[in-house]
């Protein structure tokens, strides 16, 4: 499941049962080793699709991690590219690995993906992997975020998908990992929030056009095994 290196299960049980910054911060060495970093291929193809949109004076990650979409959207930024995510241990990896490589300046920065501390300045938002941190009560407020932070005619980019099939063993193995974390949160305090099969592609079409954006759902732009997901690109009206 993990590349050799990876973190142990007693390591994860450790950030599973710490807050969800801290264990994000325990994590954050690690974090390039697990399958839960989003691959390459994936980030590849939406950057690509973003560059055929237009220039891209600034961009803005949201819970950027230790930067695996910034190393590709970087790139196509004239002036810079700014990572937000909570996890101070997160933003040093990706500093310390954005920083062995050229390109626009990139900026890291502390703080709430659901009110990021910012005009609206940039060209592009992106977001991946990150929505399972977001409850389904605050997915409106996503969204208002993400809109109040973009200029006129900016882009929300990011990839999703439809619910797996009724009798999909993917289906039954997030809804149970779901149930695990609602017991642990009910449970113990702070709570860990991360879940699996949030902000799905009609909810968030649904929320984007009532908020303001025209929405562009792309299929097939994405290789096996990734083909069921979707990129949207959401133009701010």
């Amino acid at each position: 499941m993990f590349a050799e290196g990876g973190p142990t299960l007693r390591e994860l049980a450790r950030q599973a049962l710490s807050s969800t910054d801290r264990g994000y911060d325990l994590l954050a060495p690690k974090f390039d080793l697990t399958p839960f970093r989003t691959p390459d291929a994936l980030l590849r193809v939406a950057a690509e699709q973003t560059r055929a949109g237009g220039p891209i004076d600034r961009a803005l990650d949201l819970g950027c991690g230790t930067g695996a979409a910034m190393r590709w959207f970087r790139p196509l930024c004239a002036r810079g590219i700014v990572g937000l995510d909570r996890s101070g241990g997160m933003l040093e990896e990706a500093r310390q690995r954005l920083g062995q490589i050229g390109g626009a300046r990139a900026d890291f920065v502390r703080g709430d993906m659901l009110a990021p501390p910012f005009d609206a300045v940039f060209d592009v938002v992106t977001c991946f992997g990150a929505f399972g941190h977001v409850l389904p009560r605050d997915e409106p407020r996503l969204v208002r975020a993400v809109r109040a932070v973009l200029r006129p005619g900016g882009r929300f980019v990011f990839a999703t998908g439809d619910p797996p099939p009724p009798r999909s063993p993917a289906l039954w193995a997030a809804r149970g990992f779901n149930a695990v974390m609602h017991v642990r949160n009910a449970l113990l305090k702070p709570e860990f929030v991360m879940y699996y099969l949030t902000f799905l592609r009609e909810r968030a079409t649904a929320l984007l056009e009532t908020h303001g954006f025209d929405v562009d759902v792309r299929r097939a732009v994405f290789a096996p095994p990734f083909d069921p997901l979707c990129l949207i690109v959401a133009t701010k009206r």
